[in-house]
């Protein structure tokens, strides 16, 4: 491509842009281009190639072969100072800010006014401040980032790249953390940011927040680039069918809930960390057998903290009843009761991933008659039948039971954790975060087993910082803010507003029945 006039009109141009690793190829001779004052995204499954590609542009990976045109210039990126001197800006899904610095300090570090021995203070809170000025950012320069809640500090982020002077943004995953309103002022933003001269590359796997930031979509696959179309039009449906290759229902498919019993019940449920005060502050409530009830709420107000206290995880104070009774003890107890979990972490708390697939399909139930015999001894015919099963049933692939955890993709290694936590026959079911870094086919299958749960009468809590899972598979639906239960509602009544008004504190409750 060398040689050749590039258009002037493109803010990002990558010409076929080849990585390899040992054992995948990430990026397959990819182009992708993005024009001044547009906002572009690129959607794909996990390991599709979009975090390979977005770190070859922003300095972090070398490409195998290809070029990048920045603003009709051939740039080399060797680190992401070289993205920074082109213009080029990243915003992470995981913030990269010191807590207890101010917004200023935060946003000047490594490019602080004045001498080494003398940072002039007084220019670079200035200078911060007229940024907030102009992009109508609702933050004060002096306060510390511990104090402000994710949206801000994501806005921080953002101003820690337009102080310096980035035109091209790149977002990767930014509307995980935040609130329906704090999304709809994000894209307010980005879009106000791209018109003005400036570009904007928007990755995230909700295609209706897709939809309604972009201008056009760029789709991977299998490291390539499959397409790229004009957003308006355009369906999540018809997105989802170019990012897996087949069609994919995107709504939960389900019937009316038909709640019994009491499954689970807390009564006034606190947990502390250390002397901090209460992560989890005086919660009650009750998940009847044969229904969903799902929490919705922004990470970090203690949804975490919450399902550990239930699966016998972390100490509490109050009550919590398993069909009726009390359990003392730790967590192989509490799944003795009949409790099973589906883990916020799969590789944390979910699997063991130096382990097979069959070794992964009986943790916690080793120690049970099935699986060993009378004299602790390990059945391996019967753990081996197990695995042959289950791998079969959820469809986990490649169909293997000796391939350990880590060399299956997030959507499979999910399926081993939703296989084992299913196949234990529970009447209760924590599922925290299901569908997390999940690709879009297997979350349908993960979906359709927890409603099919639910239809076999278990009583499931579903725990997701995803609010349009939480709403389509909910039949009740929670909302914790700041450790408290803040809101009840039926799935017929929630709207993401109401949701996002209790989600980011305000708002009035009006719990239905609990019991």
């Amino acid at each position: 491509m060398r040689g050749m006039q590039h258009n002037a009109l493109l803010a990002v141009d990558m010409r076929n842009i080849r990585k390899a690793f040992p054992l995948v190829v990430a990026n397959d001779n990819i182009t992708f281009d993005v024009r001044w004052g547009e906002v572009k995204a690129l959607v794909g499954e996990n390991g599709a190639g979009k975090s390979t590609l977005m770190k070859i542009l922003y300095g972090m990976q070398s490409p195998d072969s290809g070029e990048i045109v920045i603003d009709g210039k051939t740039v080399t990126m060797n680190s992401p100072n070289d993205a920074i001197a082109v213009g080029i800006g990243m915003v992470h899904q995981h913030f990269m800010l010191v807590e207890p610095l101010t917004v200023t300090e935060n946003i000047v570090l490594g490019l602080e006014p004045g001498s080494a021995l003398s940072v002039d203070f007084k220019t670079a809170r200035a200078k911060v401040k007229a940024l907030i000025e102009k992009f109508n950012f609702d933050l004060s320069p002096d306060a510390t980032i511990e104090s402000l809640p994710v949206g801000l500090q994501q806005k921080v982020e953002i101003l820690k790249m337009l102080y310096r002077e980035s035109r091209i943004l790149v977002l990767d995953e930014p509307t995980a953390v935040l609130t329906p309103l704090e999304t709809e002022e994000l894209f307010k933003f980005l879009q106000s940011y791209a018109r003005s001269g400036n570009a904007v590359i928007f990755i995230s796997h909700k295609l209706r927040e897709v939809i309604q930031v972009s201008d056009q979509i760029s789709v991977m696959r299998n490291g390539r680039m499959i397409g790229t179309v004009p957003t308006p039009g355009i369906t999540p449906a018809q997105i989802a069918k170019m990012m897996v290759g087949r069609d994919v229902i995107l709504q939960v498919k389900k019937g009316l809930a038909h709640p019994k019993g009491s499954a689970l019940e807390l009564r006034g449920v606190s947990v502390k960390l250390g002397s901090q005060k209460a992560v989890v502050n005086n919660v009650s409530f009750t998940v009847h057998a044969g229904e969903i009830v799902g929490i919705a709420g922004v990470e970090g107000n203690g949804q975490s903290q919450l399902v550990e206290a239930i699966t016998g995880l972390h100490g509490y104070s109050g009550e919590i009843l398993y069909e009726g009774k009390k359990v003392h003890g730790d967590a192989r107890s509490v799944r003795q009761a009949g409790l099973s979990h589906i883990p916020e972490d799969r590789n944390e708390r979910g699997l063991v991933v130096e382990y097979s697939t069959a070794e992964n399909l009986i943790l916690g139930d080793h120690v049970t008659p099935q699986f060993s015999g009378a004299l602790g001894l390990l059945n391996f015919a019967a753990i081996e039948k197990n695995a042959l099963e289950l791998t079969e049933e959820f469809d986990v692939r490649p169909r293997s039971t000796q391939l350990q955890a880590k060399g299956y993709s997030g959507g499979n290694a999910q399926k081993i954790v939703v296989a084992r936590e299913m196949s234990r026959e529970p009447r209760i079911l924590i599922a925290a975060q299901p569908t997390r870094g999940v690709d879009i086919g297997a979350i349908e299958f993960i979906h359709d087993q927890i409603v099919d749960a639910r239809d076999r009468g278990l009583g499931v809590l579903l725990v997701s910082a995803d609010l349009g899972e939480v709403m389509s598979l909910s039949d009740r639906i929670l909302v914790m803010y700041e450790g408290e239960i803040v809101g009840e509602m039926l799935q017929a009544d929630a709207t993401e507003e109401k949701l996002g008004l209790l989600m980011g504190g305000g708002g009035e409750a009006h719990p239905q029945a609990a019991d």
